[in-house]
């Protein structure tokens, strides 16, 4: 649409209005760290996948959900705190809704795929049908009544919960951003609270009807990470900065943790084993344990500065392709969802040697390049020009 034509008279206003229209700058690093993210998330997909063992999760309490929520926060303060500054209370509400309408059919398009793709993989080497190894019994014996359950969220089986648990926490956004303009320390108040009533068990919500299982995500302890990324891309949270002190701290505590988090430690001596197990409560996923959270903004740390000063030190081919795949995030995330699984199929009958295991994943990793451009490029509108 073109801008008005102004007269001397009016030029102020044209020129604020032009600064509201000036996009902000894309963050190399959130972009960059993001792509990582997906190709961690697909390996860890991936059934019984030897290279998972060695992505992040293995050595520290934290892993590539961590990155999945905070990275997801700080891109949401970017597109929808944006909005908000902008055009106000209205539109930022009904952009929100607009993007949890676009996830809860990503999220039921996904459950469709994956389970018709197990349908037709039959059954595995060991007599397990592939149908029973996602837990997707239940839905083929009653589709009509887990169908209501699928589509009101009361039905959200593991493999299929990272997506529900993001839809929860968007919608919670426009009372932090409202909450925040009432006083800018209260939405950190809000985020606390609602976090302890997490660990005290008062939000879980419901993931099957036939038992008391809840969310294997709980949002209302997840948000406390996806806020405090959106409260530092919006600058309510100040981030710190480079101190060496700091800095060594951080790469203590990482290393301090491996023994209590890599399985390998707990098999050489009990001891390990006994130390994890009394401090479970702090490592839950399904809650967000507290070291989970500290363990992992210690990592954002030390990452934030290896790559120096805005990204400075992210250059090359590698991150260029990264960069583009953490762009397009939400359509990779998506296509890893439901590529993982077959994947995993292949690697079954062709017995899961090195070399398949190479092989699988190596194309996994090229299907979500391959998704990020595509996507880019359908977002050009071609058939425009």
């Amino acid at each position: 649409m073109q801008a008005p034509t102004t007269t001397p008279s009016n030029s102020e206003p044209a020129i604020l209005s032009a600064a509201q229209k000036t996009k902000r700058p894309r963050d190399p690093r959130l972009d960059f760290f993001r792509g990582v993210g997906m190709l961690i998330i697909l390996l860890a997909h991936i059934p019984d996948d030897g290279w998972a063992l060695w992505i992040p999760a293995r050595f520290g309490f934290s892993d590539a959900t961590e990155m999945f929520v905070f990275q997801s926060g700080m891109a949401s303060a970017i597109a929808f705190g944006a909005t908000y500054d902008r055009n106000g209370a209205i539109a930022l509400i009904a952009r929100v809704a607009q993007r949890v309408w676009q996830i809860f059919w990503a999220h039921i398009a996904v459950f469709i795929v994956v389970a018709a793709i197990m349908v037709v993989a039959g059954t595995r080497y060991d007599g397990v049908t592939y149908v029973d190894s996602l837990n997707l019994v239940p839905f083929m014996k009653d589709p009509g009544h887990l169908l209501v359950g699928l589509l009101t969220l009361t039905y959200v089986p593991n493999y299929f919960d990272i997506l529900p648990m993001y839809i929860v926490i968007l919608a919670l956004m426009p009372l932090m951003i409202f909450v925040s303009r009432v006083h800018r320390h209260l939405p950190f108040a809000l985020m606390i609270a609602v976090w302890l009533a997490t660990q005290f068990g008062l939000t879980q919500l419901p993931a099957e009807p036939w038992s008391d299982r809840p969310w294997f995500f709980d949002p209302f302890g997840w948000q406390l990470l996806f806020f405090t990324g959106f409260f530092l891309m919006r600058g309510t949270l100040p981030a710190p900065g480079y101190d060496r002190r700091l800095m060594a701290l951080a790469i203590v505590v990482v290393i301090v943790t491996v023994p209590f988090a890599w399985v390998r430690f707990q098999e050489v001596h009990p001891f390990f084993q006994m130390a994890a197990d009394r401090i479970a409560p702090l490592t839950d996923k399904t809650d967000f344990g507290l070291l989970r959270f500290a363990h992992f903004m210690t990592l954002c740390y030390i990452a934030v500065h290896l790559v120096g000063e805005k990204g400075s030190r992210l250059r090359g081919p590698v991150v260029r392709v990264l960069t583009v795949v953490g762009q397009q995030s939400l359509a990779v995330f998506i296509t890893g969802m439901v590529i993982a699984q077959p994947i995993g199929i292949a690697l079954d009958h062709a017995g899961r040697t090195t070399s398949a295991e190479v092989a699988g994943n190596l194309f996994g990793f090229a299907i979500l390049i391959g998704t990020a451009y595509l996507v880019r490029w359908f977002k050009t509108s071609p058939w425009k020009s």
